[in-house]
């Protein structure tokens, strides 16, 4: 459904009416397409404490250029790794103050951190703080820009996050702090055009909504993508394929042999195994049977640790390879009338805290979780008026995501390059006011 708010504020009358009223003034984002596959102006780069990363190289490949002193920038990037101590902080106000005002409408700001040092308090402090300044500036800077944290300590190992953040495609990602591991050994001759040339995806509730733009995303991107999706939705999820060059895997995703049923399918192995599939069953717990939360603990839950289980055991998940699972602001934050479905999706949090270590030493997998907040899917076109309107606006771009921004962010996670990336738990929200 269309955002005719949005459209509305576009307009001179429409920016002069919500301004004086003080409503929510959301700008149009600049996302990724063929032709504006990168952001449109500079790059500035800034220093606060003494770093020891060598970020040239890296920003140098984003496909922005260097920023001049007057212009107004794409993005700014500031290296606060080798801030120690709350003066150094005063160091970050410096770096950042004069330029903010200056970035690009839908530009970004990106402060680099470092881990926190248990032997060093006043170290962990610091970088802490940055956490704080990072979620509250993105709550502040308006006009479609976002702003958002990334904790590293090798450039190389963070090329990949640093490129998505940086790029159009991350237009619904903002205050989120993101941790890059040591490196990891990623394919000599990667072709960043078409990084999963050669690998297999399989994309679960594929035929529809969110699913349907990840399966697209990952085609794009070079994989052989298997769209799963309950026998019911076979025409939708042949469709799909069809469009992409994919096969269509018409299975219930929630039977026992679900992960055999995977794997003999696919004989040579699996790359990518992205869960995407999930229900809502909504009503509040005083009034919800029992059949009602078990199905959705089943299907958006239950399932998903099976067949990563099964997969994994099996060795059909290939090392090198990566799981992203679909977890939701809902089970951050709790949701009224939702106690299954946030059970469910913090569930796929634990999960993926709990297995990213063992997977990646064990089977050389990374295991990593998107979190979407309101995106605009048939199910939330038929949420009421008042209550769908306020899912778009409280969050700071005040306006809704796409199904796009979820499979954008999905795969960055996928990537080749992205094995440093593990663990993590990505909202795809536009820094929903609700949540951590």
């Amino acid at each position: 459904m269309a955002d005719r708010y949005l459209r509305l504020t576009g307009t001179a009358p429409g920016r002069f009416l919500t301004r004086r009223l003080g409503l929510p003034q959301p700008a149009a984002l600049a996302r990724w397409s063929p032709e504006h596959p990168a952001l449109d102006g500079g790059l500035r780069h800034l220093t606060a404490g003494t770093s020891g990363l060598d970020l040239a190289p890296v920003l140098a490949r984003t496909g922005l250029g260097p920023g001049g002193a007057d212009d107004r920038p794409a993005a700014v990037v500031l290296d606060a790794t080798g801030v120690r101590d709350v003066e150094g902080l005063a160091e970050v106000h410096a770096a950042l103050h004069p330029v903010v005002r200056s970035v690009a409408p839908s530009g970004r700001v990106l402060v680099l951190g470092a881990p926190l040092d248990p032997a060093d308090h006043h170290q962990a402090a610091a970088q802490q703080a940055l956490e704080g300044f990072t979620r509250s500036l993105g709550k502040e800077i308006g006009r479609g820009r976002t702003v958002n944290l990334v904790r590293l300590t090798d450039a190389a190992a963070g090329e990949s996050t640093l490129r998505f953040l940086l790029s159009p495609k991350s237009a619904y990602v903002s205050g989120q702090v993101i941790e890059v591991g040591p490196p990891h050994e990623s394919p000599a001759a990667l072709d960043w055009d078409r990084p999963l040339a050669g690998r297999t995806a399989l994309v679960t509730g594929g035929a529809r909504g969110i699913g349907e733009a990840v399966a697209e995303t990952l085609a794009r991107d070079g994989a052989r993508v298997v769209v799963l999706d309950v026998p019911q939705a076979e025409q939708d999820a042949r469709r799909v394929a069809d469009l992409i060059g994919g096969t269509a895997l018409p299975l219930d995703i929630t039977t026992a042999d679900a992960g055999a049923r995977i794997a003999e399918a696919l004989p040579d192995g699996l790359d990518l195994l992205i869960h995407n599939a999930g229900i809502t069953r909504d009503r509040r717990l005083v009034n919800m049977p029992a059949e009602r939360w078990i199905s959705v603990l089943e299907v958006n839950l239950a399932s998903v640790l099976r067949t990563t289980d099964a997969l994994l055991k099996a060795g059909t998940l290939k090392r090198g390879g990566s799981v992203v699972a679909t977890a939701s602001i809902a089970g951050l934050a709790g949701n009224a009338g939702q106690t299954n479905y946030g059970a469910s999706k913090a569930g796929v949090v634990g999960l993926v805290r709990s297995l990213a270590p063992r997977a990646l030493d064990e089977h050389g997998v990374t295991v990593n979780a998107v979190a979407p907040g309101f995106i605009e899917t048939k199910m939330t076109a038929a949420i009421p008026l008042f209550i769908r309107e306020a899912g778009r606006r409280m969050n700071s771009l005040a306006q809704g995501g796409l199904p796009a921004d979820v499979a954008e962010t999905t795969a960055w996670l996928a990537h080749p390059a992205s094995g440093a990336v593990n663990g993590q738990v990505v909202r795809v929200c536009g820094q929903s006011l609700l949540g951590a």
